[in-house]
């Protein structure tokens, strides 16, 4: 298990799926990683800062934004 930092790119409400980009990675986005449902939809607005867990490095679909501040 890995957590890591990233940068919200955009939000999609309705599928609470971020698109997001690892600090350190200047172009390479993540799409369609799930967002915890306590975080207020309010909170994430591109440019925040996020604190993503990776349960399996090599499976983006079971990664989850965890935190935004």
């Amino acid at each position: 298990m890995d957590i890591k930092q990233a940068i919200l790119k955009t939000f999609d409400a309705g599928s609470h799926t971020a698109t997001i980009r690892l600090s350190g990675s200047a172009h390479a986005y993540l799409e369609g990683v799930t967002v915890d449902h306590n975080i207020p939809v309010a909170e994430m607005v591109p440019g925040r800062k996020l604190a993503v867990i990776f349960f399996d490095r090599y499976r983006v679909s079971e990664a989850v934004v965890v935190a935004s501040w």
